[in-house]
């Protein structure tokens, strides 16, 4: 009886049904980051090297080998240790041109990496909080660090990093107005938001007139005076601004 080229490993996994025999079994590989590409495996119980045979790399090296299950985390594959792909519930294999792996956990789940320096992208992936949550690093005896996709963090300091899913802080932008911090949605604020800012409950009064003075602003020009209707660019923290209340007769 001919069996079919291929089975897929993760189409078993969510299909829960058992891998049918095959000529190969496609898994998905990674080297150094969480970039998948499908490679084929010829035995459903293939050891950790032919794992990396198969994906091309020279086993003579040095390499630390993952598997990522289903679960999230992540188990050390010894390259001649055999992975049954039957039973094991991962289609996910990462290795690291390494010889030494850098221990975290995300959520409580045990996970390493073969670098030192951790990109926080790889924690979001591994993750996958909602957009109205973010990844902290637990800081004992302190606050959490926010942690976002751009942000590296360094996994060879003592001890084990932890990090964890929670709601993401209240996004804005903290201007100053009239030596008050004050905090405003968005990065564009208007002549008007902040003369409401500066003046929260001053009425309607034909004979009053307010002007304004900024600076450290994000837009160009940096500082300089802003009329009726204008508006500026503000930075993420810093930008100051001068409302002064003038009464005509």
């Amino acid at each position: 009886m001919q069996h079919p080229d291929f089975d897929d490993v993760g189409d078993a996994i969510r299909e829960d049904r058992p891998l049918r025999e095959a000529a190969t079994y496609r898994i998905r590989f990674a080297l150094d980051d969480l970039t998948f590409r499908h490679i084929g495996v010829p035995d459903p119980v293939p050891t950790g090297r032919q794992i990396l045979d198969c994906a091309g790399l020279d086993r003579r090296n040095d390499y630390l080998l993952f598997a990522l299950l289903a679960s999230g985390d992540f188990e050390d594959i010894r390259l001649d240790e055999t992975v049954d792909l039957r039973a094991k519930g991962a289609e996910r294999f990462i290795a690291f041109k390494s010889d030494r792996d850098f221990k975290f956990s995300l959520n409580e789940r045990q996970m390493a990496w073969g670098r030192a320096e951790l990109p926080g992208s790889v924690l979001y992936d591994l993750a996958d909080p909602s957009p109205e949550e973010a990844i902290f690093l637990e800081v004992r005896g302190g606050e959490d660090r926010l942690i976002e996709p751009d942000d590296r963090i360094n996994l060879d300091a003592p001890g084990i990093e932890r990090f964890i899913v929670a709601p993401r802080p209240s996004k804005g932008y903290v201007i100053v107005v009239n030596a008050v911090e004050e905090t405003v949605p968005d990065k564009h604020v208007t002549f008007e938001q902040v003369v409401k800012l500066s003046h929260p409950n001053a009425p309607p009064e034909a004979n009053v007139k307010f002007s304004m003075t900024y600076r450290n602003a994000a837009s160009l020009p940096h500082a300089g005076e802003l009329g009726e209707g204008g508006s500026v660019e503000v930075k993420k923290q810093g930008s100051i601004f001068n409302v002064t209340r003038t009464v005509q007769s």
